[in-house]
């Protein structure tokens, strides 16, 4: 045979979990994804965040010193502006997944975002910081203008909205860069989303410590313009990886597809259920959706099953047997049951996310009413948050490289810990913050000479309390980006990534609401209540051994729920889906 015969009919390999290139052709393996496109993701990732925390670290101090907002106002507020960052978050999670692909979704949120930090740069620069410089340590600015005020709050929530909406995606986008059917690609796809959350603190780790620096000294239109920055760099970074990029198609409308399995239930609540072997499922690809992968029948929430039994008035009529919204198929109903079988393991998350997000909020206003002097240098309070981020970064390094081989030959598990156990660890070392919270206020308030002086604890104190919060993010956050995103249906892979943020943003409400309760609770006319405007005459001490009692009945909670959780598997045994192990 003729050797040039042979090459011409030479086809690369290409992937075969259904990823494709730009132009919509099966995307060969050599030539797109993989770390030369998960590395360029993971750099745009690390400055958007970048730019987010240059805003958002120390946007507690501008409500209060460019604002003139009391330290409840200012606390509740943050946890507003956070809150709505993630439930952004659930939008650009229904649009990635079904109708505007996940590229599409990062490149017009990241404008978005790009665009509300320009406008938030122009408003302080012209209208907010007056006189120039002011907001510092002691530079009282003037009061600031409703016009001022307005755009500040406008390009805010637009920032809320981009970075909300780019979020579930990138996520997402980055693991779709590896094929899970190729083992060494699977292996890199599972260490992608302990680089990805490394790639957000080495992001936050400049704004956290030189921005929020000069920040904190007055120099607010210089830090959001250097975040302005970052972003548009970002969009370029991102922009530039557009030939490599793997992509999968949006399978359309996920909402329709739950609701059509709930209506066909109920439709037959009647019906008995037969053997799995009997239930509805079609041959091949579902012509209804596109590069969705079948799933195996699970005995769970039986009663759904309903709405993939074939009744005998189907059997009669194929034109109901057509009808999605008599007949559904397994796949379908399966994809439903794993969404109803992560959501309470996820509503246990909420509870850390409220302890979480008190790092932003009180963890600040208590820094700051301490001794931020260390020698003669001024360390803003905002920055301690750099200890989370240093902690952060030992321990996803610790735990790649020490607790999973120690752990894997222990457990027997190539992965060390199941997501699930993760996720517990990082309950378990979040309450242990809270505690240790509560003592550094106990001794701050002892050591309180005046009650309008600050402390004379060292903020350095606060050390612990910040190092322990970043431990228990590598366990929580990196196990809930794992386990949301391998757990969830193809249809809605992005609604996967998006429970994560998704669970911050209800934490910021929880939050809201618990600091409006203690606080209405525990003031009177003669009581200046838990967490008033002046910290040395309240009890933020209590208010942290709360939270850590409040962890430990969530923990109780989330055990049960991880027992009885039960994973989905792929038809054709994809490793991916396999049941993880109870805690």
């Amino acid at each position: 045979m003729d050797p040039t015969t042979v090459e011409s009919k030479w086809v690369a390999p290409t992937t075969e979990d259904g990823s494709m290139d730009r132009r919509g052709n099966p995307a060969v393996r050599a030539a797109t994804g993989r770390w030369v496109s998960a590395i360029l993701l993971l750099a745009n990732y690390g400055l958007v965040t970048c730019a987010f925390f240059g805003v958002g670290v120390n946007l507690v101090v501008f409500l209060r010193r460019v604002l003139h907002q009391d330290n409840a106002e200012a606390a509740n507020n943050i946890s507003k502006w956070t809150g709505t960052v993630y439930i952004f978050s659930l939008i650009g999670a229904f649009l990635s997944d079904s109708y505007w692909g996940r590229y599409v979704t990062c490149a017009i949120f990241q404008i978005i975002y790009v665009t509300g930090l320009v406008i938030l740069s122009l408003a302080s620069w012209f209208l907010l910081v007056k006189p120039s410089g002011c907001g510092g340590v002691n530079a009282r600015c003037d009061e600031p203008s409703a016009p001022g005020v307005a755009l500040f709050y406008l390009s805010t929530y637009m920032i809320a909205f981009g970075n909300g909406g780019y979020q579930p995606s990138i996520a997402t986008f980055g693991s779709d860069q590896f094929d899970e059917t190729d083992p060494t690609e699977a292996r890199s796809k599972v260490a992608f989303f302990s680089y990805f959350y490394l790639a957000l603190n080495v992001g936050s780790l400049f704004s956290n410590t030189v921005l929020v620096y000069y920040e904190d000294s007055g120099r607010w239109v210089m830090g959001f313009w250097v975040s302005a920055a970052a972003a548009a760099l970002a969009l370029v970074l991102f922009l530039l990886g557009t030939p490599k990029y793997r992509h999968f198609k949006p399978s359309g409308n996920p909402l329709t597809r739950i609701a059509q399995v709930f209506v066909a239930a109920f439709r037959k609540w009647h019906a008995e259920v037969p053997r799995e072997v009997l239930l509805h499922e079609v041959e091949g690809e579902d012509p209804k959706v596109s590069g969705i992968r079948k799933i195996l029948h699970s005995n769970e929430i039986r009663f759904l099953d309903k709405a993939a039994t074939v009744t005998e008035e189907e059997y009669g009529a194929p034109e109901k047997m057509k009808d999605p919204w008599r007949l559904c198929t397994v796949t379908q109903v399966e994809e439903v049951k794993c969404i109803l079988k992560m959501l309470p393991i996820w509503l246990c998350t909420i509870v850390y996310s409220v302890v979480f997000t008190q790092m932003a909020s009180l963890f600040v206003e208590q820094g700051a009413t301490m001794d931020t002097n260390i020698g003669s240098f001024h360390f803003p309070a905002a920055s301690m948050s750099l200890f989370d981020i240093l902690s952060v970064l030992a321990f996803i390094a610790i735990y790649r490289r020490v607790l999973v081989p120690v752990m894997a030959r222990l457990s027997g598990n190539p992965q060390g810990l199941t997501e699930l156990q993760r996720m517990g660890v990082g309950l378990v070392i979040g309450m242990a913050a809270m505690v240790v919270a509560g003592v550094v206020e106990v001794e701050r308030l002892r050591r309180v000479a005046a009650p309008d002086q600050p402390s004379s604890l060292s903020v350095l104190w606060q050390v612990p309390q910040y190092a322990l919060i970043g431990a228990s993010e590598v366990f929580m956050y990196v196990g809930q980006l794992e386990f949301f995103n391998g757990q969830a249906p193809d249809g809605v892979k992005s609604f996967g990534s998006a429970l994560c943020m998704a669970s911050i943003s209800l934490g910021n409400y929880v939050s809201i609401m618990l600091v409006s309760a203690v606080t209405s609770l525990t003031a009177g006319e003669r009581r200046p209540g838990w967490i008033p405007g002046n910290l040395n005459s309240g009890h933020l001490d209590r208010f942290y051994f709360l939270l850590a009692a409040l962890s430990l009945v969530d923990l109780a909670v989330y055990i049960a729920c991880a027992v009885w959780y039960k994973g989905i598997k792929l038809d054709g045994g994809g490793e991916r889906r396999k049941a993880p192990a109870h805690v």
